[in-house]
Protein backbone atom coordinates (compact mmCIF):
# COMPACT_ATOMS: atom_id res chain seq x y z
CA UNK A 1 0.00 0.00 0.00
CA UNK A 2 1.09 3.86 -0.78
CA UNK A 3 1.10 5.67 1.89
CA UNK A 4 -0.27 9.56 1.89
CA UNK A 5 0.92 12.42 3.66
CA UNK A 6 -1.80 12.95 6.85
CA UNK A 7 -2.40 17.00 6.72
CA UNK A 8 -2.96 17.63 10.66
CA UNK A 9 -4.38 21.60 9.88
CA UNK A 10 -7.65 20.41 11.31
CA UNK A 11 -9.19 17.33 12.43
CA UNK A 12 -10.44 15.16 8.94
CA UNK A 13 -8.59 16.91 6.46
CA UNK A 14 -6.02 14.56 4.25
CA UNK A 15 -4.26 15.82 1.53
CA UNK A 16 -2.18 13.77 -1.65
CA UNK A 17 0.78 16.37 -1.29
CA UNK A 18 3.21 18.29 1.17
CA UNK A 19 4.67 21.84 1.73
CA UNK A 20 7.95 22.14 0.23
CA UNK A 21 10.40 21.79 2.59
CA UNK A 22 8.51 19.90 5.11
CA UNK A 23 9.42 16.05 5.47
CA UNK A 24 6.50 13.99 7.01
CA UNK A 25 7.27 12.42 10.94
CA UNK A 26 6.44 9.21 11.62
CA UNK A 27 3.90 8.32 13.75
CA UNK A 28 1.93 4.70 15.12
CA UNK A 29 -1.41 4.80 15.67
CA UNK A 30 -2.81 1.83 17.87
CA UNK A 31 -6.21 0.77 19.21
CA UNK A 32 -6.18 0.03 22.67
CA UNK A 33 -8.32 -2.94 23.87
CA UNK A 34 -6.89 -5.98 22.66
CA UNK A 35 -4.11 -4.60 20.75
CA UNK A 36 -2.36 -2.60 23.40
CA UNK A 37 -4.17 -3.85 26.57
CA UNK A 38 -5.63 -7.79 27.12
CA UNK A 39 -8.75 -5.66 28.63
CA UNK A 40 -10.99 -8.98 28.78
CA UNK A 41 -11.29 -10.16 32.25
CA UNK A 42 -12.38 -6.57 33.27
CA UNK A 43 -14.68 -5.82 30.32
CA UNK A 44 -16.40 -9.16 31.29
CA UNK A 45 -16.55 -8.27 35.38
CA UNK A 46 -18.63 -4.69 33.91
CA UNK A 47 -20.63 -6.87 31.92
CA UNK A 48 -21.80 -9.78 33.94
CA UNK A 49 -22.57 -7.40 36.48
CA UNK A 50 -25.38 -5.38 34.40
CA UNK A 51 -26.29 -8.34 32.94
CA UNK A 52 -26.94 -9.61 37.12
CA UNK A 53 -29.31 -6.77 36.90
CA UNK A 54 -31.12 -8.40 34.50
CA UNK A 55 -31.36 -11.63 36.03
CA UNK A 56 -29.19 -13.23 33.11
CA UNK A 57 -26.56 -16.07 33.59
CA UNK A 58 -23.01 -14.21 33.10
CA UNK A 59 -21.43 -14.55 29.91
CA UNK A 60 -17.92 -16.09 29.06
CA UNK A 61 -14.47 -14.82 28.61
CA UNK A 62 -14.85 -16.72 25.13
CA UNK A 63 -17.69 -14.72 24.64
CA UNK A 64 -16.33 -11.47 25.29
CA UNK A 65 -13.60 -11.68 22.77
CA UNK A 66 -16.04 -12.15 20.46
CA UNK A 67 -18.43 -9.65 21.42
CA UNK A 68 -15.51 -6.21 22.12
CA UNK A 69 -14.39 -4.30 19.43
CA UNK A 70 -17.54 -1.68 18.79
CA UNK A 71 -17.77 -0.32 21.80
CA UNK A 72 -19.34 -0.90 25.46
CA UNK A 73 -22.89 -0.50 24.34
CA UNK A 74 -22.56 -2.84 21.51
CA UNK A 75 -20.99 -5.50 24.15
CA UNK A 76 -23.65 -4.86 26.57
CA UNK A 77 -26.15 -5.20 23.65
CA UNK A 78 -24.46 -8.58 22.69
CA UNK A 79 -24.07 -9.57 26.11
CA UNK A 80 -27.95 -9.38 26.71
CA UNK A 81 -28.89 -11.10 23.37
CA UNK A 82 -26.41 -13.89 24.02
CA UNK A 83 -27.89 -14.89 27.83
CA UNK A 84 -31.72 -14.27 26.54
CA UNK A 85 -34.17 -11.88 24.55
CA UNK A 86 -32.65 -8.65 23.61
CA UNK A 87 -33.35 -5.36 25.42
CA UNK A 88 -34.26 -2.22 23.41
CA UNK A 89 -31.85 0.91 23.27
CA UNK A 90 -33.40 2.54 26.52
CA UNK A 91 -32.60 -0.15 28.61
CA UNK A 92 -29.34 -0.54 26.76
CA UNK A 93 -28.60 2.65 27.70
CA UNK A 94 -29.59 2.53 31.29
CA UNK A 95 -27.04 -0.76 31.82
CA UNK A 96 -24.22 1.37 30.38
CA UNK A 97 -24.41 3.76 32.86
CA UNK A 98 -23.96 1.08 35.26
CA UNK A 99 -21.29 -0.63 33.50
CA UNK A 100 -19.14 2.83 33.31
CA UNK A 101 -19.64 3.39 36.68
CA UNK A 102 -18.44 -0.37 37.75
CA UNK A 103 -15.51 -0.34 34.91
CA UNK A 104 -14.11 2.62 36.30
CA UNK A 105 -14.35 1.39 39.64
CA UNK A 106 -12.59 -2.03 38.63
CA UNK A 107 -10.31 -0.93 35.67
CA UNK A 108 -7.57 -2.67 36.17
CA UNK A 109 -8.14 -5.17 37.81
CA UNK A 110 -6.93 -8.13 35.90
CA UNK A 111 -6.25 -6.14 32.72
CA UNK A 112 -2.32 -6.20 31.37
CA UNK A 113 -0.70 -5.22 28.80
CA UNK A 114 0.53 -7.71 26.42
CA UNK A 115 4.14 -9.24 26.16
CA UNK A 116 6.75 -7.11 25.10
CA UNK A 117 4.76 -4.05 24.78
CA UNK A 118 6.39 -1.42 26.82
CA UNK A 119 9.94 -2.79 24.83
CA UNK A 120 8.36 -1.70 21.65
CA UNK A 121 7.53 1.34 23.19
CA UNK A 122 10.70 2.86 23.98
CA UNK A 123 12.16 1.67 20.81
CA UNK A 124 9.61 3.63 19.06
CA UNK A 125 10.33 6.40 21.25
CA UNK A 126 13.89 6.16 20.95
CA UNK A 127 13.78 6.40 17.26
CA UNK A 128 11.64 9.71 17.32
CA UNK A 129 8.21 7.92 16.56
CA UNK A 130 5.51 9.92 17.57
CA UNK A 131 2.42 7.55 19.53
CA UNK A 132 -1.17 7.75 19.76
CA UNK A 133 -4.09 5.59 20.51
CA UNK A 134 -7.79 5.88 18.29
CA UNK A 135 -10.09 3.89 20.49
CA UNK A 136 -13.52 2.99 20.64
CA UNK A 137 -13.59 3.15 24.49
CA UNK A 138 -14.66 6.46 26.11
CA UNK A 139 -11.15 8.95 26.01
CA UNK A 140 -11.48 9.11 29.80
CA UNK A 141 -11.41 5.41 30.77
CA UNK A 142 -8.85 5.01 28.31
CA UNK A 143 -6.96 8.18 30.02
CA UNK A 144 -7.91 5.70 33.50
CA UNK A 145 -6.60 2.60 32.31
CA UNK A 146 -3.05 3.49 31.16
CA UNK A 147 -2.34 5.49 33.64
CA UNK A 148 -3.52 2.35 36.00
CA UNK A 149 -0.60 0.29 34.33
CA UNK A 150 1.95 2.71 34.24
CA UNK A 151 1.38 3.64 30.10
CA UNK A 152 -0.31 7.15 29.84
CA UNK A 153 2.99 8.75 29.40
CA UNK A 154 3.64 7.18 26.07
CA UNK A 155 1.10 8.76 23.89
CA UNK A 156 1.01 11.90 22.73
CA UNK A 157 -2.93 11.44 21.78
CA UNK A 158 -5.75 9.76 23.30
CA UNK A 159 -9.28 9.83 20.82
CA UNK A 160 -12.22 7.99 21.95
CA UNK A 161 -15.74 7.57 20.60
CA UNK A 162 -16.51 10.84 22.88
CA UNK A 163 -13.79 13.23 21.78
CA UNK A 164 -15.05 14.24 18.90
CA UNK A 165 -18.73 12.21 18.83
CA UNK A 166 -17.45 10.17 16.40
CA UNK A 167 -15.96 6.03 16.24
CA UNK A 168 -14.05 4.35 14.31
CA UNK A 169 -14.48 2.88 11.41
CA UNK A 170 -14.87 6.37 10.62
CA UNK A 171 -11.72 8.00 9.63
CA UNK A 172 -12.17 10.99 11.21
CA UNK A 173 -11.00 10.04 15.09
CA UNK A 174 -7.65 8.22 13.48
CA UNK A 175 -7.09 12.02 11.69
CA UNK A 176 -7.89 13.47 15.01
CA UNK A 177 -5.34 11.41 16.82
CA UNK A 178 -2.96 12.42 14.26
CA UNK A 179 -4.02 16.16 14.86
CA UNK A 180 -3.37 15.86 18.24
CA UNK A 181 0.28 14.48 18.11
CA UNK A 182 0.77 18.15 16.59
CA UNK A 183 2.51 16.80 13.76
CA UNK A 184 1.76 18.84 10.50
CA UNK A 185 2.48 16.13 8.60
CA UNK A 186 2.76 12.60 9.35
CA UNK A 187 3.79 9.46 7.41
CA UNK A 188 1.29 6.92 9.58
CA UNK A 189 0.71 3.52 10.50
CA UNK A 190 -2.20 1.92 12.68
CA UNK A 191 -1.67 -1.13 14.29
CA UNK A 192 -4.75 -2.64 15.71
CA UNK A 193 -6.93 -6.82 16.56
CA UNK A 194 -9.93 -5.60 14.53
CA UNK A 195 -11.88 -5.87 11.47
CA UNK A 196 -12.87 -2.58 13.12
CA UNK A 197 -9.03 -1.24 13.22
CA UNK A 198 -8.40 -2.62 9.71
CA UNK A 199 -11.85 -0.72 8.09
CA UNK A 200 -10.43 2.58 9.98
CA UNK A 201 -6.65 2.38 8.18
CA UNK A 202 -8.66 1.20 4.79
CA UNK A 203 -10.91 4.62 5.09
CA UNK A 204 -7.88 6.38 6.61
CA UNK A 205 -5.50 5.70 3.57
CA UNK A 206 -2.94 4.38 5.93
CA UNK A 207 -1.32 0.55 6.41
CA UNK A 208 -2.36 -1.26 9.01
CA UNK A 209 -0.44 -4.12 10.78
CA UNK A 210 -2.81 -6.21 12.70
CA UNK A 211 -2.23 -8.34 16.03
CA UNK A 212 -4.15 -11.87 16.65
CA UNK A 213 -4.12 -12.04 20.29
CA UNK A 214 -7.28 -9.44 20.81
CA UNK A 215 -10.58 -9.34 19.87
CA UNK A 216 -12.32 -10.47 16.98
CA UNK A 217 -14.60 -13.61 15.83
CA UNK A 218 -12.67 -14.79 12.75
CA UNK A 219 -8.61 -14.59 12.74
CA UNK A 220 -7.31 -11.38 11.97
CA UNK A 221 -5.86 -12.73 8.79
CA UNK A 222 -8.88 -13.46 7.29
CA UNK A 223 -9.64 -9.58 7.63
CA UNK A 224 -7.01 -8.78 5.26
CA UNK A 225 -4.68 -6.47 6.98
CA UNK A 226 -1.29 -5.02 5.37
CA UNK A 227 0.67 -7.35 7.80
CA UNK A 228 -0.16 -9.13 10.82
CA UNK A 229 2.79 -9.89 13.81
CA UNK A 230 2.58 -12.62 16.44
CA UNK A 231 4.20 -10.64 19.35
CA UNK A 232 5.65 -7.05 20.01
CA UNK A 233 8.98 -8.60 20.26
CA UNK A 234 8.66 -8.99 16.06
CA UNK A 235 6.93 -5.98 15.69
CA UNK A 236 9.97 -3.47 15.04
CA UNK A 237 10.67 -5.27 11.37
CA UNK A 238 7.48 -5.12 9.96
CA UNK A 239 6.83 -1.82 11.43
CA UNK A 240 9.68 -0.73 9.10
CA UNK A 241 8.11 -2.43 6.72
CA UNK A 242 4.69 -0.63 6.97
CA UNK A 243 6.22 2.61 6.77
CA UNK A 244 8.78 1.97 3.56
CA UNK A 245 5.53 0.35 1.64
Amino acid sequence: MSWRPLSTGFAGEQTGGNRRGDMPERAVIFDLDGTLVDTAPDLMLATNHVLATLGRRPISMQEVRVFVGHGARALIARGCEATGAAVPPRAVETLYQEFVIHYAQNIAVDSTAYPGLTGFLDRCRAEGIHLGICTNKLESLSIKLLEALGLRHYFGAIVGPDTIGVAKPDPQPFYETVARLGLKTARAVMIGDSETDILTARAAGVPIIGVPFGYTPKPIAEYGPDFVVEHYDDMWETLTRAFDS
